[in-house]
């Protein structure tokens, strides 16, 4: 159930504790200036279809708590004493008056990330570029002229995981298979099965413990982890066999144990080390392997994701588990932009990668230039503007800027969250972070700017 709040506090009706006088031009009362409540309250509140039972949190305090939570990498239980303790933080999230108690129980924020999901975050996004965007939308349907500059690029959203090995996998897995085991065979009176576990932890450990493994103790080890995981699941079919129920926990588990099972079987038989949809956590089976062939790390576990910047704005285009091969969203975020702005841009600064023959030959049906060098050998006589292609790289870098800031203040560095939805919503939320931080940079830009000019205007009023 969901009821809405009243009007938007103004700074002015914030009730401010006795003796302290705050600043109306703290970033936290600019930033919640920048957001527009209402219309996302609007949208917030379609999803309580129910009119019965608790009232749920308002708006503006779980959307406050998670912007809140992602700026400063808080953990749950920090991010709910954070704002019991600041005035700021206490208006940012809506409160009418500054109260020394726990705004909400920190296990609130899992729901707030379930209920914020990135469709909404991506409509929240689109509404404060909205507002903050000053341009002139009296334009034809279909403009002769194309306009702007839009920058693409793909990077990847490690999450917080252990870094896979097949033994540890392995290991893990049959660990889990024991304990299911274990309380089937508390359900019936009967002899409880063997499963060698001191023997399989020990032969684990003989591996787990070396600096240095040869490729062929590797394969040995892993040959008697499946071996041991093979008869784990035979014993679970047969107690299942029998009538014996598994938490609805414990069979998501032995679903995913069964897939990593077969998958390190094939690789083990096939001597291969490649899989389709290839399992690296257990915890979080959705992960994959995202192969970016980076000088720090060739290979991350995380999300791919995909963002355009236009005008200093940036917005998420696509996101998946999966891997993908980015030129396929090319034209999408194209008719995305045309949407809109209701033209074509002049120019996509994108990534070698981007630049197929499809999307060139597209691009330049719709009379936008792709930056990059033309594809194959260099045709004879052909004159190479050096000038404009330093220009393009030069524009180029922005987006890369961009990734820097959302992965070293805005979270997207390392995804703590463990269900599929919730790092959905980090991803998104953290792209929503960075351009309210840029908002309020430019704001505080031209408020230095202005100050400034008052102090030259003040020293030249004395010298005269």
């Amino acid at each position: 159930m969901y009821k809405f709040a009243d009007n938007q506090i103004k700074f002015s009706d914030f009730g401010q504790p006795i003796g302290m006088k705050m600043n109306p031009n703290n970033r936290w009362v600019k930033k919640a200036e920048l957001i527009p409540w209402k219309e996302i309250e609007l949208r917030y509140a379609k999803l309580f279809e129910n009119r019965k039972g608790n009232v749920a949190k308002p708006l503006r305090l779980a959307l406050g708590a998670c912007i809140i939570q992602a700026e400063y990498g808080y953990s749950d239980e920090e991010t709910a004493l954070q704002i019991q303790e600041n005035a700021y933080l206490q208006y940012f999230c809506g409160f009418s008056e500054y109260k020394d108690e726990l705004p909400f129980d920190p296990s609130l924020m899992v729901y707030f990330r379930k209920r914020l999901t990135a469709e909404i975050l991506g409509e929240i996004n689109e509404l404060i570029i909205t507002k903050e965007q000053k341009k002139d939308n009296d334009h034809d349907n279909d403009p002769p002229n194309n306009n702007g500059t839009l920058i693409v690029d793909a990077t990847c959203a490690p999450s917080q995981i252990k870094y896979p090995q097949d033994t540890e996998l392995l290991n893990e897995a049959r660990e889990n298979t024991e304990k299911m085991i274990d309380d089937l065979h508390k359900q019936e009176n009967s002899k409880r099965p063997r499963t060698y576990r001191k023997k399989a932890r020990k032969q684990y450990l003989s591996i787990a413990r070396k600096k240095k493994k040869t490729a062929k103790e590797i394969r040995k080890s892993i040959k008697k982890q499946l071996c041991y995981l093979n008869r784990n699941l035979q014993i679970i079919h047969k107690y299942q066999e029998q009538g014996l129920l598994l938490s609805p926990k414990q069979e998501n588990r032995l679903n995913t144990i069964k897939m990593l099972y077969e998958q390190q079987k094939y690789m083990y038989d096939n001597h291969t080390h490649k899989v389709e949809n290839r399992i690296i956590s257990l915890s979080q089976p959705y992960l994959r392997p995202i192969v970016r062939g980076k000088a720090k790390a060739a290979v991350e576990f995380g999300a791919k994701l995909d963002i355009s910047v236009s005008n200093g704005f940036v917005r998420l285009e696509k996101q998946s588990f999966e891997a993908y091969n980015e030129a396929t969203v090319l034209m999408d975020v194209i008719e995305r932009y045309k949407e809109r702005t209701g033209s074509y841009p002049v120019r996509v600064l994108a990534d070698k990668i981007y630049r197929n023959r499809d999307n060139i030959a597209w691009c330049k049906l719709h009379g936008i230039r792709l930056s990059g060098p033309a594809l194959g050998r260099p045709r004879k006589g052909e004159v190479i503007n050096k000038k404009e292609e330093y220009r393009d790289n030069c524009d180029r870098v922005e987006v890369e800027r961009d990734f820097s800031l959302a992965k070293r203040k805005c979270g997207l560095g390392q995804i703590v969250t463990r269900l599929r939805e919730t790092t959905q919503h980090a991803i998104a939320l953290s792209i929503v972070v960075l351009n309210l931080r840029k908002v309020l940079c430019a704001f505080f830009q031209l408020l230095w700017s202005w100050y400034a000019d008052l102090r030259k205007y003040e020293k030249w009023a004395f010298i005269q």
